[in-house]
Formats: C-alpha cells, structure tokens, sequence
C-alpha cells in the first residue's frame, strides 16, 4: 500500500513574493504535516486586468529565488504555461492528475476568501479535489465563519480546516508602494528577491 502524500498549494500574484507568504506557508508546513508546499504563482488572473499584473516569468523567478534554501518548498509553472486565464478547477485538476490518488491536496487561502470560491468556476468540483486551510485574521468574525463552513460542507461536502499563522503587517501592495517612492524595502522580502526586482527594475512606475 502506497504511502499517503500531502501536498499544500500556495497560490497567487506573488506581484512581490514577501515574507508573509513564506512564514505563512512553512508554519501550516509544520501544522499540517505536509511533505512539501507548492508556489503557484498565477498566469492569467480572471478577475485583474492584465496591465495590473506584473509579467508572469517575473513573478515566477521571484518565487524561485525566495524559496530557495528551504527543501519542502518548490515552485510550478504550471498557470503561467497554460494559455488564456488562470482558473483554480483547471489547476487542480492537473495537479490531481499529477499527484495521484493517494495524495492530500490543500489549498492555503486566507479566511476572507472562503466565501468567494463558490463564485469561482465549477466550486463543486474545486471542493472534490482539494481541502482548503483557511488562515484566520485578527478580527475576523469566527461565528458568522463557522456558519458560512456548515453552509458549504452542507452543499457541497467541502473540507475547510481552519489555521492560526503569525500574521506581519507585510503585503505585496505596499512594497509596490514604497518602490515607486524610492524608500527601502530591506526586511520585506528576502535579499535574492530585492535584487531581482532591482536588476530587473520592477515596480518603479
């Protein structure tokens, strides 16, 4: 009998990677026991505008470039080279595809996005293949949560485990910010990935 894999997904514009997302993924590493967690970063966003999006091989090389070091983490390309927009059903199915039966998908998102995924192409199907680790944030209302979990295991039989993750006051945004305004990002992200953006003159408008 085959040995049970579990495989966290970790996706997203990564329009600077940052620590955040990094602490974020290798606490719920440890939590959830997985064997190994996958950087997505997205191809084509359905619902950004494409000019709102840095290039994808950009994103993707700054992805490459934080996690290295760590041997649980690795990075797929697997949204940027599909053509036409990103959607998660189409990814997951591949990944299904890829991984096998025998392997535990989760699917790390914030718990202000859980809501949503019902929005989101195909969300019966979305919820067959993957279980999702919703990240809990400071403030975030737990009861009207814990409602909306019964509505969707309820119709859909989704499977939602919910995380505490130390949280930084760290987004992908305000880094954006701060370079078009010429102020230092030290500290942000990790030095690899300040260089790249530095070399490859990113975000200064």
């Amino acid at each position: 009998m085959l040995e049970e894999k579990r495989i966290g997904i970790s996706g997203g514009t990564f329009d600077p990677i940052h620590f955040g997302h990094l602490l974020i993924a290798e606490t719920l590493r440890e939590q959830f026991r997985l064997d190994r967690v996958v950087f997505i970063p997205s191809g084509r966003p359905p619902h950004k505008p494409l000019e709102a999006v840095s290039d994808a091989l950009h994103r993707y090389e700054m992805v490459k470039r934080a996690i290295q070091g760590n041997e649980f983490f690795e990075v797929s390309k697997i949204e940027i080279d599909r053509p036409g927009y990103s959607y998660t059903v189409d990814t997951l199915e591949e990944l299904r595809e890829e991984f096998g039966e025998n392997t535990r998908i989760f699917f790390i998102i914030g718990a202000d996005i859980v809501h949503d995924i019902v929005n989101w192409r195909n969300p019966g199907r979305i919820f067959e293949l993957a279980e999702f680790i919703a990240v809990m944030r400071p403030g975030f209302n737990r009861d009207c949560f814990n409602r909306m979990l019964d509505d969707l295991k309820r119709e859909y039989s989704a499977r939602i485990h919910t995380a505490e993750a130390p949280l930084i006051g760290i987004s992908s945004t305000i880094i954006r910010d701060r370079i078009k305004k010429g102020l230092s990002i030290k500290y942000f992200l990790p030095e690899s990935v300040e260089s790249y953006i530095r070399q490859n003159n990113l975000y200064r408008g």
